[in-house]
C-alpha cells in the first residue's frame, strides 16, 4: 500500500514494554519517520526497559513513561493514548516491543483512518490462508475459539483474530472511551471491541503476517479460560440490552427474549417428560413429543433472526468523522 494519496495526520507509536528489554531497540529503530511521537510505556517492568531505551536509544521521537504498578497491556496501552492526547496526535498505532509486529505495516493501519473510511483499524493474521500454517496449533484452535466468541460479545461480526495487538485508533475516538472500565490485562483487546461498538466506532481488519521467534508469552489458556467466558456473556448482556433496549428499539428486540423463552420452555417441558418416561417405562405421546419439539423450533428461528438483524448492524458510519463535523468541533 502506498500512502502518497493520503494527508499523513499527526501519528503516535504505543510501545507497551513487560520483559522485552532484548527486542525494544530494534523495534524502535524499525519505525518510519513519517512517526511524530513514539511512547514506550515501562509497565513496571522487572528488567527496567524504560531506563535501558533512555540510555540507548537516541531517537528523539522517543518519550518514556513508566506505571508506578505493573497494570498490564491494557493499562499501559491506555497510559500511551493518554500521553498522545495530552500531545495533540491524531491516530495512535499500539505495537508490541517483542519483535512481532512489523512497524513496516504501521501506515496500512494508519491509511483507513486517515481516510475517513475507519476509526479503529486491528491486525489479522488469518487472511493469508498459506501463511496460517506457520502459526502453532494452539494457537490456531484458540484464536478461532475466541473470535467467534468475541463477534458474539462485541457485535463485530466481519472481524477475525480479536486477540490481535496491531492495533491504530483514532483520537477522537479514544477520547470517548471509558478508559476507567476497560479491562487492563489479556481481555483488553477484546473488550476494546466492546467498548468500541457501544459507541458505534467502524473496526476495519488489517492483513498482516505473524512472526513467531524467541518471545515467550505469558498467556496461560488453561489461566484465563473461564474468565474470558464470563465476560463474554457480561459484555454481550451489557451491549444487547444498551443497543437493542436503552439506545433503540427494533423487531430484533422483540425475538431474542421471545426465542429465548420458546427455546428454554420446550426444552424443559420436553427433558421433564423424557425424564419421567425413562423412569415409568412409558412412551412420551406424539402430542407430548410436539409441545416440546415446536416452541424449541420456534424460538431456534427466533434467535437465528435476530442473530441476522444483529450481523446487518455492524457499524458502517466512522465515528470521528461525525465527531469532527459537529459545530465547535476542534
Amino acid at each position: 500500500m502506498t500512502n502518497t494519496d493520503i494527508n499523513t495526520p499527526r501519528v503516535a507509536v504505543v510501545i507497551p514494554c513487560f520483559k522485552v528489554k532484548r527486542h525494544i531497540a530494534s523495534v524502535i529503530s524499525s519505525i518510519g519517520r513519517e512517526v511524530h511521537s513514539i511512547y514506550v510505556v515501562d509497565d513496571k517492568c522487572p528488567e527496567d526497559t524504560g531506563t535501558y531505551v533512555e540510555q540507548t536509544v537516541n531517537d528523539p521521537r522517543v518519550k518514556v513513561i513508566r506505571n508506578s504498578v505493573n497494570l498490564g497491556v491494557g493499562g499501559a496501552v491506555l497510559a500511551g493514548y493518554r500521553a498522545a492526547i495530552a500531545d495533540g496526535m491524531e491516530i495512535f498505532v499500539k505495537i508490541d516491543g517483542d519483535g512481532q509486529m512489523d512497524p513496516a505495516l504501521i501506515m496500512d493501519f494508519v491509511a483507513p483512518i486517515a481516510r475517513g473510511k475507519a476509526d479503529y483499524t486491528k491486525g489479522n493474521r488469518f487472511f493469508f490462508l498459506e501463511k496460517i500454517q506457520r502459526m502453532p496449533p494452539i494457537r490456531l484452535f484458540g484464536n478461532a475459539a475466541l473470535s467467534l466468541m468475541t463477534k458474539l460479545s462485541s457485535g463485530y461480526w466481519d472481524l477475525f483474530d480479536p486477540t490481535n495487538g496491531y492495533t491504530a485508533i483514532h483520537r477522537d475516538v479514544a477520547k470517548h472511551l471509558p478508559f476507567e472500565k476497560i479491562s487492563n490485562r489479556y481481555f483488553f483487546e477484546t473488550d476494546m471491541l466492546f467498548r468500541l461498538n457501544t459507541l458505534r466506532a467502524v473496526v476495519t481488519d488489517i492483513p498482516m503476517d505473524a512472526k513467531y521467534e524467541d518471545e515467550e508469552s505469558n498467556l496461560r489458556i488453561s489461566r484465563i479460560v473461564g474468565e474470558f467466558l464470563v465476560k463474554h456473556l457480561r459484555n454481550f448482556t451489557k451491549r444487547v440490552f444498551y443497543n437493542y433496549y436503552l439506545r433503540d428499539m427494533s423487531l430484533a428486540s422483540i425475538e431474542l427474549p421471545v426465542g429465548l423463552c420458546l427455546f428454554l420452555s420446550g426444552a424443559a417441558f420436553g427433558m421433564a417428560h423424557w425424564a419421567s418416561s425413562s423412569l415409568s417405562g412409558v412412551q412420551a405421546s406424539a402430542g407430548t413429543v410436539m409441545l416440546s419439539a415446536l416452541p424449541v423450533l420456534m424460538g431456534t428461528q427466533l434467535i437465528l433472526a435476530f442473530v441476522g438483524y444483529d450481523i446487518q448492524s455492524v457499524p458502517k458510519k466512522p465515528l470521528h468523522r461525525h465527531i469532527a463535523n459537529r459545530p465547535g468541533a476542534a
